[in-house]
């Protein structure tokens, strides 16, 4: 099997970004969330305090706004085009893809791409986690709890950070724009904040 971040990897852009934005411009109520998604991000990124699964959970308290489900599946209608061409090129049936994003906007591509999605478990309808932000060593634990003994021919990514899943692969790749690039193993990225 192949896996993938999503994010800068298969998908131009940010996917959380751009649905948070989305939702900004289909719900201008979700824009009264704006300080607390300020005060988060300042807390988190300038002052380093708490860690990102908690910085996120106040950042995703405007889903209290939206509509949920139904507006997931209205944005993936508008930005599905968004997938890479590289990505349309080498899909497989049996590709995974594993990703700090939320589980509930990523798993309408299931369908879309006939993929496998693993990714953070978030409510939908209160933004709470159930676990931890599936980012660095949690993505591989992720990966090993649906996929015991699963072994990944080539791993796909626009960042370093995810160096522990680039281990369990055969191959490694990071994806910049639409070039892929052997993974350098010296570019690992120390004091990563989870």
């Amino acid at each position: 099997m192949n896996v993938f971040d999503f994010d800068e990897t298969i998908y131009y852009g940010d996917s959380t970004r751009d649905f948070i934005f989305w939702c900004f411009r289909h719900y201008p109520k979700t824009l009264l969330y704006l300080p607390l998604i300020g005060y988060a991000s300042v807390r988190y990124y300038t002052f380093r305090i708490g860690t990102k699964t908690e910085f996120k959970e106040k950042m995703y308290r405007f889903l209290k706004a939206i509509k949920g489900v139904e507006d997931v599946e209205r944005f993936w209608k508008e930005k599905f085009s968004g997938i890479k061409p590289f990505y349309r090129q080498i899909h497989r049936d049996d590709d995974v893809i594993v990703s700090a994003s939320p589980e509930f906007l990523l798993k309408p591509l299931e369908d879309k791409l006939h993929i496998t999605v693993i990714a953070s478990k978030v409510d939908i309808r209160t933004g709470k986690y159930d676990g931890l932000n599936c980012y660095h060593a949690e993505k591989v634990k992720r990966f090993r709890e649906k996929y015991p003994d699963g072994k990944i021919e080539s791993f796909y990514s626009d960042s370093y950070s995810d160096e522990p899943l680039a281990l369990l692969a055969e191959k490694a790749y990071i994806v910049d724009g639409d070039t892929l690039i052997e993974w350098d193993y010296n570019q690992h990225k120390k004091h990563l904040r989870t």
